[in-house]
């Protein structure tokens, strides 16, 4: 940009809050995030946030859109769902307009928006995500782990259920309710995962990319007691290890170990060549896990957080 362009961006920014999208809104959002996505790496918003650009309102859920004569150059989600952690926040500027102050701009929207009571997501952890949460005041509190490991020549031991335990696919429409149950109290511990919907159950059944044959249930007789949803990413060639959940009454007896064994066979079937997961850093046993299956270290997505 010229200096004259600078000048122009900074006096005619401006930035709106809504509850919800238009569809030529939500268009150019996610247009925006591929541009970004294009130049970092990988996507400034989450597959939740994105997913929640459509389909209406949502409860505890705004949008901030953030022009410049008109255009669209950033745009934030702020999520104020948890009944006790702050709102969590996800924030993209476009890379043509990066540097001039509106990464700052929507940094402090965030803030005003959440009575300065905030957890933003740097995804990617770039040292520019570090800088603005430096500015805003923030401080680092969570590391979330993107791990990798080749599924070429996959040799995996047998998986060894738990006796009585039975695998099969999971029936879109059957299994939903079971379903949110045991995720939620398999992941009770963990704000984003452990309070999923049946619409945001839905929102996932809709995709492109959702397939019941590579998603798992474990049943000790008639109950639900684990689960190991995959998903493949056609155009990355990736399969990941989307959500992987045991029933707290059935933790310790190895299911976890042979759910993961059984997804990943599946996507080495798939022939894809490579498989990832997300891990909390400091969930060391689930590390250790994974590490011991031949996973390591890919990238790493940070989380900041005003002083409580």
């Amino acid at each position: 940009m010229s200096s004259d362009d600078i000048a122009r961006a900074h006096g005619s920014r401006s930035i709106e809050t809504q509850s919800a999208l238009s569809s030529e809104q939500t268009e150019a959002v996610l247009e925006l995030l591929a541009e970004a996505a294009r130049t970092d790496g990988q996507q400034a918003v989450s597959e939740q946030g994105r997913l929640q650009l459509r389909g209406g309102p949502r409860e505890g859920i705004s949008h901030l859109l953030l022009t410049v004569g008109g255009e669209l150059i950033g745009y934030a989600q702020l999520e104020d769902t948890d009944p006790v952690e702050a709102p969590a926040a996800e924030l993209v500027v476009h890379p043509s307009y990066r540097g001039h102050g509106h990464g700052r701009a929507l940094g402090s929207a965030l803030l005003a928006a959440s009575g300065k009571r905030l957890r933003v997501w740097a995804h990617g952890g770039h040292s520019a995500a570090r800088h603005l949460a430096q500015v805003l005041g923030l401080t680092l509190f969570r590391e979330l782990r993107q791990m990798r490991r080749p599924l070429t020549g996959l040799d995996l031991p047998d998986p060894v259920l738990p006796m009585g335990v039975t695998v099969r696919a999971f029936v879109p429409g059957q299994d939903d309710t079971a379903w949110l149950s045991v995720n939620a109290a398999a992941f009770a511990h963990h704000p984003e995962q452990g309070s999923l919907t049946q619409r945001d159950l839905d929102d996932r059944k809709a995709e492109p990319w959702f397939d019941p044959a590579g998603f798992f249930l474990a049943f000790q007789d008639d109950r639900l007691v684990g689960f190991h949803w995959t998903k493949v990413h056609a155009e990355e060639q990736l399969g990941e290890v989307y959500v992987l959940g045991v029933s707290p009454g059935a933790q310790g007896g190895g299911l976890g170990k042979s759910l993961t064994t059984i997804g990943l066979r599946h996507l080495a079937g798939q022939r894809l060549p490579t498989a990832m997961l997300y891990v909390d850093a400091d969930n060391k046993a689930a590390v250790s896990v994974y590490e011991r299956l031949g996973f390591v270290t890919h990238e790493t997505d940070l989380m900041y957080r005003t002083e409580t």
